[in-house]
């Protein structure tokens, strides 16, 4: 008999749930940034291991939002937790618990919601003694189904994750095919590392003011393997646009070449990519723009 979980992962920003998810997946489906609030919108990741499909949404991470788009990234973390089996609560492997995971806690609470919570980040802690100690002191926050210490980034101790994710499961059909990674569209994938790239060279609150659409793609069709990519990124001041394009076009280059090479490995095909910058003022406020950049859920 097959078995189905759909399970959110949520946490405050940079706590590491892309990379989480990435990790679980075995494949890259989530940008990722050492920025906060690199994650928008919901993202579905799935993992069939037999009879057994975990389907995961990856959300925005919680905070106080600062414009209408953070409402929305905070709506869809509320929406996720009331629409799954379970959730993974991801928190730091150190410090206090901060005030949006205990409110989180208590969206647990008020639906009985069986979670899970991980200690991310576990290969930054020397003395396994603190670690031990954090698991106690968490463990008494909420019944958790387990306690999970992790590393994302070294791959530490997923095999235990997997475990105790796969015991969230129960009798239902598969929802989705068995080799399939992502619902997300092939455009909503290139939009994606695309920004993943900006976010990684440019400095300080300039990453934060950019969407980028995609406005073509489309295989050659003359035997070639190649595709033509062509997308648009928005910035919220002239002064960014000209940071985004950099002096003679650098900056673009080295987002585009980053952004190509990326896309040829995930689309296994070789990509034509152009990008152009253009200006949208103070967009994350406007409503029509927030939902032609698809970022409303």
């Amino acid at each position: 008999m097959t078995k189905t979980a759909f399970i959110a992962i949520v946490g405050c920003p940079n706590a590491g749930k892309s990379s989480i998810l990435n990790r679980l997946l075995g494949q890259k489906v989530a940008i990722v940034s050492e920025k906060p609030q690199t994650t928008r919108t919901k993202i579905t990741g799935i993992l069939t291991n037999g009879d057994i499909q975990l389907v995961f949404t990856d959300t925005p991470g919680y905070h106080m939002p600062r414009n209408k788009l953070g409402e929305k990234m905070i709506k869809a973390v509320s929406d996720s937790i009331g629409g799954v089996d379970a959730c993974v609560l991801v928190v730091e492997p150190e410090g206090e618990l901060r005030e949006k995971e205990k409110e989180l806690i208590e969206l647990f609470r008020q639906s009985k919601m069986p979670a899970i919570l991980v200690i991310n980040k576990i290969d930054n802690i020397k003395n396994k003694e603190s670690l031990l100690a954090r698991i106690a002191e968490l463990s008494g926050y909420y019944d958790f189904d387990a306690v999970v210490p992790v590393s994302a980034l070294r791959g530490t101790n997923f095999n235990a994750l997997t475990d105790e994710l796969e015991k969230l499961a129960q009798p239902s059909v598969h929802f989705f095919p068995d080799d399939e990674l992502t619902d997300q569209p092939e455009r909503v994938l290139a939009a994606e590392i695309i920004r993943e790239k900006l976010l990684r060279l440019l400095d300080k609150e300039v990453p934060h003011g950019i969407a980028v659409s995609i406005d073509r793609m489309r295989e050659r069709g003359d035997g070639s393997d190649l595709t033509d990519i062509e997308a648009t990124i928005y910035c919220e001041k002239e002064s960014h646009k000209g940071i985004i394009i950099g002096k003679n076009g650098e900056m673009l280059k080295r987002v585009s070449t980053r952004a190509r090479e990326d896309m040829e490995r995930f689309f296994c095909c070789r990509v034509n990519l152009r990008c152009w910058v253009k200006v949208r003022e103070d967009w994350r406020n406007k409503e029509s723009l927030i939902r032609n950049f698809g970022l409303d859920e």
